[in-house]
């Protein structure tokens, strides 16, 4: 990537992308509603904006399912989650986000439990330091990141239409500015394995993805 290219969409990302700049058009009464009887999955969401994103839409009075990883900290969220909204539609499923196939699966079995879905939040989100393979032999970056979420939300658009204005959201992040999609190259086999812009990679591949769905 350039550097000129760099130095415009860091410049462009401190003037647009961050917290005192967003703050400009934030309207408090924006958050002034009620999310009662609504559903919401959020993947990710034991800790960070994940649960701090299940932790506002509890206290708005929706029902949140929290895909996590690991059943300790997901269960510790939930208490957390519960304790402080009173609210108790508040469900735990654990998933690996990298392993495609189980993504896949718990897609499928989500379809047949739950008549429907409003909301999906594409939240989880890795970054491994070392190229490392998942037991499907895929980049775990990269599975977990990109490929993780489109299985997932492919597989659960069926679910999100059958219910009254759905939502799909995918948190990005700043560092996609400054790369671009090496379609060749989607798992960093080849040159220098530098696990930020990786990141940044798998982000561009997850702006692909929502732009090819809402396309459809």
């Amino acid at each position: 990537m350039s550097l000129y290219r760099n130095i415009i969409w860091f410049l462009k990302g401190i003037h647009e992308y961050t917290r005192s700049a967003a703050s400009q058009n934030f309207n408090a009464q924006d958050l002034s509603v009620s999310v009662v009887g609504r559903s919401f999955l959020i993947t990710g969401a034991n800790s960070g904006i994940g649960k701090a994103t299940a932790m506002a839409i509890a206290k708005k009075g929706g029902t949140v399912h929290m895909v996590c990883r690991n059943k300790d900290k997901a269960e510790e969220a939930r208490a957390d989650i519960v304790r402080e909204s009173g609210n108790t539609e508040i469900h735990v499923h654990i998933l690996d986000m990298s392993e495609t196939r189980k993504v896949w699966e718990f897609a499928e079995a989500f379809k047949r439990e739950h008549f429907s879905l409003n909301v999906l939040i594409n939240n989880a989100g890795c970054m491994v330091n070392t190229r490392e393979e998942n037991s499907e032999g895929l980049e775990k970056n990269f599975a977990t990141n990109t490929l993780g979420t489109y299985i997932l939300t492919q597989n659960l658009i069926p679910l999100l239409q059958k219910s009254r204005d759905p939502r799909v959201i995918t948190v990005s992040s700043g560092g996609m500015l400054v790369q671009k999609l090496q379609v060749d190259n989607l798992q960093s086999e080849r040159g220098h394995f530098d696990s930020t812009m990786v990141y940044a990679q798998n982000k561009v591949g997850d702006e692909d993805v929502i732009r090819n769905c809402a396309n459809k």
